[in-house]
């Protein structure tokens, strides 16, 4: 059944081919068709053809839904502690991750499961229609394993994380455990995945054992994607574009060369910034313009986890994006949707297009610029994702 939604006051599409001609455009007094789930027609709200049903949305403006392209949700417990221990001046420099992983081992099947749904109801009610999730708080075989049959319940954009940390187990043999992530548990967690992902950081995993990780998923059928440059510059964001990762996440400490090579292969590999790590862990912002202006494919993303971001708003990182990191408001918008579309390759949405999935918000604001202007505020009134 075709549904028009019509009386809105400032459509969002990501298509710069309609409206305003903008990234964004965007289109006024508008309105939407929508018939099994997909996009039929979009335009002014005065040109609206017929259809089955029609939803006034009295003035509203309507997004594209965001797209999440980043996130952790499969775990157990939380490090509360953690974080006021830090906002009290101790440094992030990875180790908490060992205290989820200890508790995601204890935890039960129904317990983890329970979480996902948790946060993804979570993402859902913030306007997240699309999200990925990791594995990386098992770090062994079969909870690995378990952890993406689990994830996998919730979203098809499921990432082996098997190289987050090195285990204490593994702690006096680090090839040992390079070569079990490569091995067998990849073997064993590649049917639950669409990606691969190393943490390619300092007291984490090094340029070579990533290169030997992600060469290895990619050979098993996984797309490589990967943090980097989060806590500090090093080589890793240049090598995710080598091995054509569909993402480089955090690029926190980005080099001019890391953005310039970012840049280059911006129809390939999108910057993936996660502005709520740097509120967390009081790390410095990275400055979006110079990414922008150097014309990389960029995303904002929430990367929802227990340490050093646990947050499910994507709303919260657009205002940061555009009080802290120099984006407008129409460039942390097109990040946080047709970015994260980007970042997830997944052309059939964030975008608002005849053809696309009928995935939108509808905002309780006249223009999608309250999401920066009214940093805080609960301004998804609804959202569809047909």
């Amino acid at each position: 059944m075709s549904t028009v939604y019509t009386n809105i006051a400032e459509l969002v599409t990501n298509d710069p081919t309609v409206g305003d001609g903008s990234p964004l455009g965007l289109l006024t007094d508008a309105a939407l068709v929508v018939d099994d789930g997909e996009v039929r027609w979009v335009g002014t709200r005065d040109d609206a053809p017929a259809a089955d049903a029609e939803v006034d949305l009295g003035g509203a403006a309507v997004i594209p839904g965001f797209v999440d392209s980043h996130a952790h949700l499969v775990f157990a417990g939380d490090r509360a502690a953690e974080f006021a221990a830090r906002m009290a001046g101790l440094p992030y420099d990875g180790g908490g991750i060992a205290t989820t992983v200890a508790a995601t081992r204890a935890a039960t099947d129904a317990q983890l499961s329970a979480n996902v749904a948790r946060l993804s109801a979570e993402l859902r009610r913030a306007g997240v229609t699309t999200f990925e999730t990791k594995s990386g708080y098992g770090l062994r075989i079969p909870d690995e394993a378990r952890s993406l049959r689990i994830a996998g319940e919730f979203t098809s954009e499921t990432t082996f994380l098997g190289a987050h940390v090195v285990p204490a187990e593994f702690r006096d043999d680090r090839d040992g455990y390079v070569r079990s992530v490569a091995g067998k548990m990849l073997a064993e967690c590649r049917p639950h995945a669409r990606w691969i992902d190393v943490f390619c950081e300092r007291g984490a995993f090094d340029v070579d054992e990533t290169r030997t990780i992600l060469t290895a998923g990619t050979a098993a059928g996984l797309t490589p994607r990967l943090h980097a440059g989060q806590l500090g510059p090093g080589e890793g964001i240049r090598l995710g574009v080598e091995l054509g990762a569909a993402s480089v996440d955090h690029c926190t400490f980005a080099t001019d060369a890391d953005i310039e090579a970012l840049a280059a292969a911006s129809d390939t590999t999108v910057a993936t910034l996660l502005p709520g790590a740097e509120f967390s862990t009081r790390a410095p912002y990275p400055d979006g313009r110079r990414f922008l202006d150097a014309g990389a494919t960029v995303a904002l993303a929430t990367d929802c986890n227990p340490g050093s971001s646990y947050t499910t708003s994507m709303s919260f990182c657009i205002a940061i994006a555009v009080r802290d990191m120099e984006f407008t408001p129409a460039e942390a918008l097109w990040s946080a949707t047709a970015g994260g579309a980007a970042a997830l390759r997944r052309p059939d949405v964030g975008t608002l297009a005849p053809g696309r999935r009928a995935h939108f918000a509808v905002l309780d604001a006249p223009s999608y610029l309250h999401l920066a202007y009214r940093p805080g505020v609960p301004l998804i009134a609804d959202v569809i994702a047909g």
